[in-house]
């Protein structure tokens, strides 16, 4: 046996997966503990050069609490990180210093403002303004030292953010009466800590704790060549890598020599278990979360196409910014409740017996049913000014995605380590395959617990952006991507094999293969969201090189069940699970699409540098979400259905089913196109004249008919989800006896 049949059989699989494991959570561990000797300070305070005090350490605090408290990240964004609608504040409080210190300088050595100086003068005065924000101004723990001229800059931006937020803007769909002006004073302390960490000079380097993020060209920052470096290696070795994936996946997994055993049986259900009968009222609590984010989805759109336009209902009933955290949210619930009622449903398949007590699953229910509901009024009521004594606790903690109330969150901890117990309890002493099922229990436990690091610490908030930002990314992509994949990896093997589509040492050995790249990619990946915004540049290289190749084992195993399915229909044999099936087929492409192809769009460095916080952003979330996540989800519920319909003999009409699958992935490959074409027009303009320019509404302006095509996918995946509900609803409820 050769050393590469030696490392594909599984034994080798298996020690490779935890060697590659230990590893890199090894070497996470190391980077989190050093993380305070990297991020950019939060000084005690920032003077002018006569010594008077324009802000303090507290105010910074208080400012980023209120960015939280009002939800200014699902507006705007901060060192690019939250919604596109808004400004970027980093940015424009950067560009609008810029521009002051070129007045300021041009008056006081020309006797002329900017616009009227000649080019000889301009260039001159951009090397004064570069010399004040490059060299005279440095961010330190101890203090912030303004020139005379930052000062006076400062304070104009401080004028220009009160009017903003208190009185105000309706032409770019913000809301006035929500914030009052000594808390908007508050918020423009820290968005000038955040403008100092995007161009003030990392000690001992000639970059910015932002790794020379935004792009800006009033003071000629750019993107440097490191980041080019990088990326050229992250195509050469994400092209070799692929190769060998695929390679060792055809030669190696699904060729016919290396395969040992038959078929299983497909899974037969003749009856359900208590706990598994409880699940159904889950099903189309599912499908109305689906509706309701898709309907908010196309509220989002409608307002970004038309700002100044209310839509149905008048935008101070329905902000932009709280219905976009709704929006999210939303969807964080109905992916989470759609695998939870998966892995309740699989453990009695698994272990051949029912829960202990199968009424812990309507506590669980009714704990999502509190932990949702209030969390979503909590968002609203926080965000709009209602909760200002109590927003941490029950509002709405403005973080992007994860914008639950602190009370909200450890509810949800609660719910999701109860669900692994029950899990757990059922499964552990299954006979059958220990592999599958041990996968199933420890990814189980890691979506269990992993959550509480967006919890920290758990009583206040995290005062320092970057640092919060870090453990945010944990959830966001260590909790989801990690996780979650690891269980998808886990349940998506043994259903190809319980649905006899997949031999069951194939699917091991697929599975340790996926499980491997996903501990490899998954757990450093996490790196790419970090670099720009206040950790080191090693990040950079970190963060991208195997990003894409998660998908790839996956999107492999499920060709090979595809292929078996349709040699079973050539054969006139029965196949029950059809629907399910094909979420999960659909699961396996978008998610190499979304996560993979679209993801590698914006991952390489220097693409990323000018992309950050555009649409380019959207599909890769957007697609990457619904095929790594909600597919998978929306396969659960149609198998509960369909184990219902099964075991009571119910009639299972798939006319339904098809089309809302088929309504909801064109038009989600279709909403790809225009925000992918808006998003590469302004990557350019980033590129040519800088982010600030490259997120001002001009640029979205030219982009109109684009912008209104987003009418036909927003609208196909509407009905498509319309069409869901309904279609589970009709199967759960008032289907007949076949």
């Amino acid at each position: 046996m050769s050393i590469v049949d030696k490392l594909m059989s599984k034994r080798g699989l298996y020690a490779s997966f935890w060697i590659i494991g230990i590893f890199m959570i090894t070497i996470l561990i190391y980077f989190t503990a050093n993380l305070a000797k990297e991020v950019p300070p939060l000084p005690k305070k920032v003077v002018s050069i006569n010594n008077e005090v324009l802000y303090t350490y507290d105010d910074i605090v208080e400012g980023k609490a209120l960015f939280q408290q009002f939800d200014l990240m699902d507006y705007g964004t901060l060192l690019g990180m939250g919604a596109y609608l808004g400004p970027d504040f980093t940015t424009e409080f950067l560009h609008k210093r810029a521009e002051y210190l070129n007045d300021f300088y041009g008056l006081q050595l020309y006797g002329k403002t900017w616009n009227n100086l000649s080019k000889v003068e301009q260039g001159a005065i951009k090397e004064k303004t570069k010399q004040d924000i490059k060299e005279q101004t440095v961010l330190a723990e101890e203090k912030v030292v303004y020139t005379n001229a930052s000062s006076q800059a400062y304070k104009s931006n401080v004028k220009y953010l009160i009017d903003f937020l208190v009185n105000g803007d309706h032409e770019r769909a913000w809301r006035a009466g929500v914030i009052k002006p000594n808390e908007a004073l508050k918020i423009a302390a820290f968005f000038d800590w955040s403008q100092l960490v995007a161009s003030s000079l990392r000690p001992g380097t000639n970059r910015t704790w932002s790794n020379n993020w935004p792009p800006e060209p009033l003071i000629d920052q750019d993107v440097n060549f490191n980041s080019h470096f990088v990326s050229l290696w992250e195509f050469l070795l994400l092209w070799a890598f692929t190769i060998v994936v695929v390679y060792v996946a055809y030669e190696k997994l699904f060729n016919k020599e290396h395969q040992d055993g038959e078929l299983s049986e497909p899974l037969r259900i003749t009856k359900i278990f208590p706990s598994q009968e409880k699940l159904l009222k889950y099903v189309p609590i599912v499908a109305l979360f689906i509706f309701l984010q898709m309907v908010l989805g196309g509220y989002l759109a409608h307002i970004y196409v038309d700002p100044t336009e209310n839509f149905i209902l008048s935008q101070d009933i329905l902000p932009f910014n709280v219905m976009r955290a709704l929006h999210t949210n939303l969807a964080i619930i109905w992916v989470a409740v759609g695998w939870l009622v998966g892995g309740l449903l699989i453990a009695p398949l698994v272990s051949g017996r029912d829960l202990k007590i199968p009424r812990l699953v309507d506590i669980l229910w009714v704990a999502l049913l509190v932990v949702g509901g209030g969390g979503l009024i909590g968002i609203y009521l926080g965000a709009t000014g209602q909760m200002r004594e109590t927003w941490f606790w029950l509002g709405n903690e403005g973080r992007e995605l994860l914008n639950l109330g602190r009370i909200w969150d450890i509810g949800l901890v609660i719910g999701l380590v109860l669900w692994f117990g029950m899990v757990y309890s059922t499964i552990r002493k299954a006979a059958g395959n220990k592999l599958l099922i041990g996968t199933i229990i420890w990814s189980a436990f890691g979506i269990a617990t992993l959550y509480i690091a967006g919890m920290m610490p758990i009583h206040k908030i995290m005062p320092n952006f970057t640092v919060d930002d870090y453990y945010r990314w944990w959830v966001v992509h260590l909790w989801v991507e990690l996780t979650f994949e690891l269980f998808a990896a886990g349940v998506i093997a043994f259903l190809s094999v319980a649905l006899g589509l997949v031999r069951e040492k194939t699917a091991e050995k697929v599975m340790l293969f996926e499980l491997f790249l996903i501990m490899a990619s998954g757990t450093l990946g996490v790196g790419h969201h970090y670099w720009w915004q206040g950790l080191d540049e090693y990040w950079i290289a970190i963060g991208g090189i195997f990003s894409a190749l998660e998908p790839l084992p996956l999107a492999l195993l499920m060709i090979e069940a595809i292929k078996e399915q349709n040699h079973i229909k050539a054969e006139g044999k029965r196949f029950d699970f059809g629907i399910p099936f094909m979420w999960l087929a659909g699961s396996a492409f978008l998610n190499w699409f979304g996560a993979g192809f679209l993801g590698m769009v914006i991952n390489t460095p220097t693409i990323s540098y000018y992309s950050h916080g555009t649409y380019l952003i959207m599909p890769h979330g957007h697609v990457a979400l619904l095929g790594a996540f909600g597919y998978i989800a929306i396969a659960f519920i149609y198998m509960t259905a369909r184990a219902n319909s099964l075991a009571k003999g119910l009639k299972w009409d798939e006319a339904l089913s098809k089309t809302a699958f088929w309504m909801i992935t064109i038009g989600t490959l279709l909403y790809v196109l225009p925000t992918i074409i808006i998003g590469f027009e302004q990557t350019a303009v980033a590129h040519e004249l800088g982010y600030y320019a490259a997120r001002s509404r001009e640029v979205l302006e030219n982009m109109q008919g684009w912008m209104w095509f987003r009418i036909l996918p927003d609208g196909m995946m509407i009905i498509g989800s319309a069409i869901l509900l309904w279609d589970t609803f009709q199967k759960i409820y008032i289907a007949k006896k076949a």
